[in-house]
């Protein structure tokens, strides 16, 4: 029973595999969704691992999630070079906010991430438009609120969306090629980062690149959706556009309780 367990929690560690794509899988996530006892070592076998099993579905698969000291967690470091970035401070903060607008533009309504069979789409373009406006609609509140000088010390991520607008939006190399560094450049590398990782699949090339979630990124983004979503919130953003349409947001406090 032990070595199904990990066998099982090892599917898990292959991203991009899900049930219906493997019988084995599939017969092993339905064990483990029917066998109480099964189940519980799956669950002490993730845990000596450094794992933490965050879901287990016939369409998403076991789930699971690295603590901050196993070995099969992402560090800065190793997301920078998987990137093509440095892991600069400056870097990881506009990273950050590539994955705070793709993940909103993907599910910008509760009802959208309760869904099992719900697939957001999103574009690289219409992620960057997205944190630009944002980013402009504070600067714009702080301007008002005569706080343009805003420090690096600010709480969150306000100090980030300045970073933000500071950043080009888009540029080329000396060769003609895309400089990475860009805004666009950036969202890029962490959506692409995001299907190497099983959470987003590449659909096209149309505006930048077009992917549609999974939902193995269903279970991330609700499990970090309070962290997530509490900042739009902040913002006060009711709406978002990704450059092609305006979407209304539907995210509550309340919502955010619910998850």
């Amino acid at each position: 029973m032990t070595a199904d367990a990990a066998r099982l929690v090892a599917f898990g560690l292959r991203p991009k595999l899900v049930p219906a794509r493997d019988d084995e899988y599939r017969k092993l996530v339905e064990r483990a969704r029917t066998d109480d006892v099964f189940a519980a070592v799956v669950q002490a076998v993730s845990t000596g691992m450094d794992l933490v099993v965050m879901e287990i579905s016939d369409r998403a698969g076991i789930v699971v999630a690295s603590t901050e000291d196993s070995v099969f967690a992402v560090k800065m470091t190793d997301y920078a070079r998987r990137t093509g970035g440095e892991g600069k401070a400056a870097e990881r903060v506009l990273h950050a906010l590539a994955h705070l607008g793709a993940a909103t533009l993907a599910f910008p309504r509760p009802a959208d991430l309760a869904n099992e069979t719900y697939l957001g789409r999103i574009t690289v373009e219409g992620v960057e438009a997205f944190v630009r406006e944002a980013a402009s609609r504070l600067a714009e509140a702080a301007t008002q609120d005569d706080a343009a000088d805003t420090t690096a010390g600010e709480p969150g991520l306000e100090a980030a969306w300045r970073v933000y607008t500071r950043r080009a939006q888009t540029g080329s190399t000396g060769d003609g090629r895309k400089l990475a560094s860009s805004t666009t450049g950036i969202i890029n590398k962490a959506l692409m980062f995001l299907a190497d990782q099983g959470l987003l699949v590449r659909t096209g090339d149309e505006r930048g690149g077009t992917f549609r979630t999974t939902p193995r990124y269903r279970t991330q983004v609700r499990e970090a959706g309070v962290v997530m979503f509490d900042e739009l919130l902040r913002l006060g953003i009711t709406q978002i556009t990704d450059g092609s349409a305006t979407i209304a947001v539907g995210w509550t406090p309340q919502s955010l309780t619910e998850l």
